[in-house]
């Protein structure tokens, strides 16, 4: 197999060659390792990078590495572990048995699913590739499945009643499954891909068969090695010829080819790999942790609903916290929110404090409603997957975290009374019922957390009308908030306060004459001008009806949510009565944590 080896973004140290689609049909049988010769040039002694030796071996180890055939049943991966709409897809195209119109007006994908066994005759290969194999392995609940096969799109098609294909550059087939979406990839297009991707001396890998030689060529074009894996659940095979399950095994995000040049072919690998370095708790290896803060501008070259996608990824889906902090660690987050930015600098954070503040902790107690490896992940999706979830969907999940964003920006603005943080979100949880928000909120005994620069010291609120006062002043501080987190000059100049910050590309952009071309945000990707503003108009506006209720008062006909279970349906459908919900738990579990009333009661009874 082709060993990973990783370079820096700084310089290239290979020479590039013929396309690689044109030596795929120059492969010989009796070929060993795949080789890539990368000089360790200019690489610090401390860096852990790996390279290979001429005649395939690692340097330092006295064997190559061996790709390996793994028995999912010892990895302890059973079909029941796979999404019943996945299932009938791939029970379908491994057994060429034509799809009955009646299962697909039924709203049952599981009676679907079973129907047909896995153990019928085969038809065509099917895996499942890419990270739901690697979840699987971990044990967590995929956020979706990935199926290739040795289909043709045009067989895929026609063996289901509703299919199509999407894509231009890369196509593959969506198929829908009730009300569930199941993307399907072929092997045929394998050669598009490698064709733009440069030759390293590709070679066959030892004992390649041909079946082997064209699933180890779709996983070499992948982005990690812990999403080059490939598993056939039929014959009960995991499939790993990248080094995937050791990098599982170390815990590491590794490049498959170059850290530098696999970002160079696709920057959005760069907030991919942070994203599920953030939700598996992973780490970068040191050489590809360089290429993602040399590389950190170049995400701007992607289209902005693909980074506001990327952002409502990490935030929204249960590991807010763990991506805030690697975003700032390696200089994403003044490109991406560097509102949020300049508040970790004026709090004297260094790149890898392990200190919390409040933003952190906001976003940590939402990980903990939200988290996707929960039965409520699903139902967060409607029933579908997180990339089955349609453009509509993610706007409604990202608006929550615009709201945790603009509420947090509005304290950090103007700090704020314990008492009047906590009526504000009981009001905001009960539509705007203030008398009743005070009044809860005056009987709240819970110590609350005075570590935060955010709560202010205590002052005379004795009197209901200076509390409403104080409300109502919270409400305009955020409503101010929501407004200049999509201004792009504001934005622009968040960071303009800490010169002394590294990475402060949109703090100089404003320096900039207004009509400097800007070499990432250009038309052709979407933008119009250097500070690039990542929250769209119709999140703001979500994340507006929020909080409205407080400056307009009691909205007519508003019902509070009584309970503390979540539906997570109505929360995934935009339902203010959970959205509010949510949003209070999120504020009252941040302000007045447990922890310290648990701690407190602990004192008591010891003195």
């Amino acid at each position: 197999m082709a060993i990973g080896v990783h370079g820096f973004s700084s310089r290239s140290y290979l020479t590039v060659r013929r396309s690689l689609i044109h030596c795929v049909h120059k492969v010989r049988h009796r070929s060993s390792v795949a080789v890539v010769e990368l000089p360790p040039v200019g690489v610090p002694e401390e860096e852990e990078t790996d390279f290979t030796r001429s005649d395939g071996r690692v340097k330092g180890d006295s064997k190559a590495f061996e790709w390996k055939k793994l028995s999912s049943k010892d990895l302890g991966i059973t079909t029941s572990m796979i999404a019943s709409p996945t299932r009938y897809v791939l029970n379908i195209l491994k057994n060429k048995v034509a799809p009955c119109k009646d299962r697909f007006q039924r709203n049952d994908s599981s009676s679907v699913a079973e129907d047909d066994p896995f153990c019928r005759p085969s038809g065509y290969e099917v895996y499942l590739v890419g990270g739901c194999v690697r979840d699987l392995i971990l044990k967590r609940t995929p956020k979706d499945f990935d199926i290739i096969t040795s289909a043709e799109l045009k067989e895929v098609v026609r063996a289901f009643i509703r299919c199509e294909v999407v894509g231009k550059q890369f196509p593959i087939c969506h198929v829908h499954v009730n009300d569930t979406i199941v993307e399907v990839s072929s092997f045929s297009t394998i050669g598009k891909r490698i064709g733009k991707r440069i030759d390293y001396t590709l070679r066959r890998p030892l004992d390649c068969d041909d079946h082997d030689y064209i699933r180890w060529s779709n996983c070499w074009q992948r982005d990690f090695t812990i999403n080059g894996l490939m598993f056939d659940p039929y014959a009960e095979i995991v499939y790993d010829y990248m080094g995937g399950m050791q990098d599982i095994k170390n815990a590491k995000v590794r490049t498959i080819i170059p850290a530098n040049m696999s970002f160079a072919e696709d920057s959005a690998r760069i907030l991919r790999g942070v994203r599920i370095a953030a939700r598996l708790g992973f780490r970068f290896p040191r050489d590809i942790a360089y290429s993602v803060r040399e590389l950190s501008r170049t995400v701007l070259r992607l289209y902005k609903g693909r980074i506001f996608m990327e952002i409502n990824y990490m935030l929204a889906y249960g590991s807010g916290e763990a991506s805030l902090r690697l975003l700032w660690r390696y200089g994403l987050l003044e490109i991406l929110l560097p509102i949020q930015a300049a508040y970790l600098v004026s709090q004297g954070f260094q790149r890898r404090d392990k200190r919390s503040n409040m933003l952190l902790s906001l976003f940590s107690n939402l990980d903990k409603l939200v988290a996707p490896d929960r039965p409520c992940h699903n139902s967060l999706c409607n029933g579908n997957n997180i990339k089955e979830c349609n453009w509509e969907m993610h706007l409604r999940t990202f608006s929550h975290s615009v709201g945790i964003l603009a509420f947090h920006k509005a304290l950090v603005d103007q700090p704020r009374h314990p008492l009047v943080v906590a009526a504000f979100f009981l009001a905001v949880h009960n539509g705007g019922s203030l008398s009743e928000a005070v009044e809860i909120a005056r009987r709240i005994s819970q110590p609350h957390d005075n570590s935060f620069s955010e709560l202010s010291e205590p002052q005379d609120l004795d009197s209901d009308e200076s509390l409403i006062d104080e409300i109502m002043g919270l409400a305009a501080s955020v409503k101010s908030s929501l407004i200049n987190m999509t201004d792009e000059r504001f934005v622009s100049q968040a960071m303009s306060k800490y010169p002394q910050a590294p990475y402060s590309e949109l703090r100089n952009a404003v320096e900039l004459e207004d009509n400097n071309p800007n070499p990432f945000c250009n038309n052709e990707s979407g933008y119009d001008s250097l500070t690039c503003v990542f929250i769209p108009l119709s999140s703001f506006l979500r994340a507006s009806k929020i909080f409205e209720c407080v400056g307009k008062g009691c909205e007519e006909g508003f019902v509070p949510k009584r309970g503390s279970k979540i539906d997570y349906e109505f929360l995934a459908m935009g339902s203010l009565q959970e959205v509010r919900h949510v949003f209070a738990r999120i504020v009252f579990d941040s302000v007045y944590p447990l922890s310290l009333d648990r701690e407190n009661n602990s004192v008591s009874q010891n003195s």
